[in-house]
């Protein structure tokens, strides 16, 4: 027996049993099924066709009622509240990194671990964790104020669906548009990208334009931020080079000496409290 012919039939002798459990779950899943059918010699019956509410009928001693309206007409006004639910739930990452401050958080927390150079401490998890609940300390105010005046009123059928929409894309406007600032030339780069000349308000401008503006500028004010948090870390490293170098030991790696010191600069320095405190306060002040 050649080795192919081999290789084949040890897949016939896997797929064999495999396809022997398959056909007996589907003898036991579809026993009771047959065995109910058997028992009765009953007809179904069905609703006359000027039934135009649902369907109703009987299987044997099984009564069964289909009502695509539901008892008060709403099923359907459920189903559709229950798919825009899901669409919020499974967008909500996108809508936490593009239209929040987590982006800064996050890309001032990698650039100061890679500052002190640490690698993997602290690991993203807690990085990752940490910018969620900062980001929900920052944005609390913001959700209050969606919640007080879209999420509430809609749940109270006070308002629509395309009302509520509206209203709660106000708070989240405003606070992309007060992060944006003076310095709006991400801005002025995606409306001129859209084609759109000139603005009257920032109510004005579409969503569409504003949030990828947003992003631009969290990027660079992030940047902007892990570049002051470098130089303090970029000193040690080249005394720590130049020193070694002095002493002919060229062959270690300046890292290895100068991370201990980077580590005891930040604990000194208060280093948490002082790049958490000073974040935070860019989102109110800047």
């Amino acid at each position: 027996m050649s080795k192919k012919q081999h290789s084949g039939f040890g897949r016939l002798k896997i797929f064999i049993p495999v396809l022997a459990l398959v056909a007996v779950l589907t003898f036991i899943c579809g026993a009771p099924v047959y065995a109910q059918a058997s028992d009765t010699n009953e007809d179904i019956t069905t609703a006359p066709a000027e039934n135009t509410q649902g369907i109703e009928g009987t299987l044997g001693n099984l009564h069964f009622e289909f009502n695509p309206n539901g008892e008060d007409g709403n099923s359907w006004s459920s189903t559709l509240r229950i798919i825009l639910v899901l669409t919020v739930i499974s967008l909500a990452p996108s809508i936490l990194i593009m239209m929040t401050s987590f982006t800064r958080i996050i890309v001032v927390m990698h650039f100061l671990r890679t500052a002190i150079g640490t690698q993997t401490t602290p690991p993203n998890q807690v990085l990752i964790g940490l910018a969620l609940f900062l980001t929900i300390f920052i944005m609390s105010p913001t959700i209050t104020e969606i919640n007080d005046v879209a999420i509430k009123p809609l749940s109270a059928n006070e308002i629509t669906a395309q009302e509520a929409f509206e209203k709660g894309q106000q708070p989240i406007r405003t606070f992309m548009v007060r992060q944006i600032g003076n310095s709006d030339a991400e801005l002025r780069l995606f409306l001129d990208l859209a084609g759109i000349e000139q603005v009257d308000s920032a109510e004005d401008v579409p969503m569409s334009s504003l949030i990828p503006a947003f992003i631009l500028s969290e990027l660079k004010k992030a940047f902007i931020m892990g570049f002051l948090i470098y130089l303090p870390f970029l000193v040690i490293d080249m005394v720590v080079s130049s020193t070694l170098m002095s002493m002919g030991m060229m062959m270690l790696p300046p890292t290895t000496i100068s991370m201990p010191f980077k580590v005891l600069l930040f604990i000194v320095a208060d280093g948490w409290n002082l790049i958490i405190g000073e974040l935070v306060k860019t989102f109110y002040y800047y």
